[in-house]
């Protein structure tokens, strides 16, 4: 340790032959870099981040009064998370505003202390720090508010489709004339033709009141959007998308309006963002654009496609709820239906059906309906074993009623039937019809339909169609089925019967080879083929 006081010895002298010890002081001046070492004082309090808890580069005033760093504000924003401040309050970030007097304070406290001016903060550092102080219970309770919001919207839904308005285009009926949607002998059901998870009320993603610019006439209505978009700012960008989002949930001329090539070139980045609110309102919008018959086809050849299968595959949650509706939307249109199947939708759709939330499993599977409409994406979906995958579902009555329209699809193909017999699909099917008395009149309707399918042309079906006891069954669609399941019931009962009435003729006609091969039988003509006189006929 150093000390100014040091102890040295005496010189000889005068003769005396002693020495004796004497005391020097030594001052040293310290330099001036560490004096100011020690004179350099903490930051005040209120010039760092309440969250991050160092100084603010970006500082901004949120709703309820407090001022936060903006990058603090983003990160419990796409964590759902709202800290507790000292006072026990939450603090409120739906609005967020510069605090450009406390950037000027900060600036000038650097200055003076001649301290390092801040620097931008790492998003993923805040995020762990961010991440560490949410309680446990924070999370799950988070977690919590979605599903109180689907089930409400599901209902509301449900409701819809169990009465649907007099000519409400929303809404499929067997006369629309709207979209060609359904196919030769496939079941007519009055399902929605919007995604669930569209609504024409805010949702919690687009909770912060953002005012929708006005256009003026000397400027398109795209160009703020595309400006806005192109901006480096995160949060430019979320607020951009919200307007959108909300420009368009339920104006149609600006649907049409605003679905430009530029704006959805503009758009596509923004998809794919790694930013919750960004990406989610993103995806949003693209459901709002889609909705309009005109954009369907314009959005497909834009090349959003296969941003909408990236998100669907592995995007944030409620990105991928919109991104499930956004393929089922754009599969309504003919034109889309082959360019989605080529892109790649089919496997990640089979997957969100079986895996991802209600939402997305629902319009999950109205997009596979609507997709495998056309020949070359059911050969496809038979090809990624999806014939497993949904008779596996429909054992357990797990989205029955929409799982079945894939089925009856997939059935109207040869490649379907001998996939979906293979996987033992009567026996399903007529169990389904057996002990499914809780599944709606629909449902039901649709097994008989997909039975229907698979008992043309195939002769595997009347020995599996008789160790399922399936005329037992059938016999009871008559008794007590709609009138479509009666009338296709009472024709698979007709060819089952012709066909039994077949195979005795054929039994009752069996040649006598030992009589032929004794000599007791000849010139007499036995029917091989199909007639007695058929070429196939043999003559013994």
């Amino acid at each position: 340790m150093y000390s100014p006081f040091r102890k040295v010895k005496g010189e000889r002298g005068g003769g005396h032959g002693s020495s004796k010890s004497m005391w020097k002081i030594f001052i040293y001046r310290s330099s001036s870099s560490s004096s100011s070492k020690f004179d350099k004082k903490d930051p005040p309090k209120e010039l760092l981040c309440p969250i991050y808890g160092s100084l603010m580069f970006d500082p901004v005033v949120v709703s309820s009064g407090q001022t936060f760093e903006r990058t603090s504000v983003q990160v419990c924003k796409d964590l759902g998370f709202k800290p507790q401040l000292p006072n026990g309050s939450n603090p409120d970030f739906s609005n967020v505003i510069p605090n450009l007097a406390l950037r000027t304070t900060i600036l000038s406290w650097c200055e003076k202390s001649r301290a390092e001016k801040p620097q931008p903060p790492d998003y993923y550092a805040v995020e762990s720090i961010v991440r560490a102080s949410m309680p446990s219970t924070s999370s799950s309770t988070i977690k919590e508010e979605d599903p109180r919001i689907r089930v409400s919207n599901r209902e509301l839904l449900k409701c819809v489709m169990e009465n649907p308005p007099k000519n409400n285009h929303h809404l499929y009926s067997p006369s629309s004339s709207e979209e060609s949607v359904i196919a030769n002998n496939s079941p007519l059901l009055p399902f929605t033709t919007r995604p669930s998870c569209y609504s024409s009320t805010s949702s919690q993603s687009t909770s912060s009141e953002i005012e929708v610019p006005s256009f003026g006439s000397t400027s398109s209505e795209d160009d703020y959007y595309v400006a806005q978009f192109k901006k480096l700012d995160v949060y430019d960008q979320e607020q951009a998308v919200i307007s959108l989002r909300k420009s368009t949930r339920t104006d149609e001329e600006a649907r049409v309006s605003l679905c430009t090539p530029r704006l959805l070139s503009a758009l596509k980045p923004l998809l794919l963002s790694r930013y919750a609110g960004v990406q989610t309102n993103a995806v949003a919008a693209l459901v709002n654009l889609s909705l309009a018959e005109v954009n369907k086809v314009k959005i497909v050849r834009a090349g959003i496609t296969p941003m909408l299968i990236d998100v669907l595959k592995g995007g944030f949650e409620e990105s991928q709820e919109h991104a499930a509706g956004a393929i089922f939307s754009l599969a309504l249109e003919d034109d889309n239906k082959t360019a989605i199947g080529v892109l790649g939708a089919l496997q990640p759709l089979l997957h969100a059906l079986r895996s991802g939330t209600e939402r997305t499993r629902h319009d999950s599977a109205l997009a596979l309906y609507h997709l495998t409409l056309v020949q070359s994406n059911r050969v496809k979906l038979i090809k990624l074993g999806a014939a497993n995958t949904l008779l596996g579902m429909l054992k357990t009555r797990d989205m029955a009623g929409r799982v079945v329209l894939v089925v009856c699809n997939l059935a109207m193909c040869q490649e379907g039937k001998t996939a979906l017999l293979d996987a033992n699909a009567v026996e399903v099917l007529v169990g389904i019809l057996r002990n499914g008395s809780e599944l709606d009149e629909s449902t039901r309707e649709n097994c008989v339909a997909a039975l229907y399918s698979l008992s043309h042309g195939s002769l595997r079906f009347k020995g599996m169609a008789k160790e399922a006891k399936t005329v037992e069954v059938l016999q009871m669609v008559v008794e007590r089925g709609s009138e479509r399941a009666k009338e296709k019931a009472k024709r698979m009962l007709v060819a089952m019967r012709r066909r039994v009435l077949k195979d005795e003729e054929e039994d009752e006609q069996e040649v006598d080879w030992e009589g032929v091969l004794e000599g007791r039988v000849s010139q007499t003509r036995y029917r091989v083929g199909r007639t007695t006189h058929n070429r196939n006929s043999t003559e013994f």
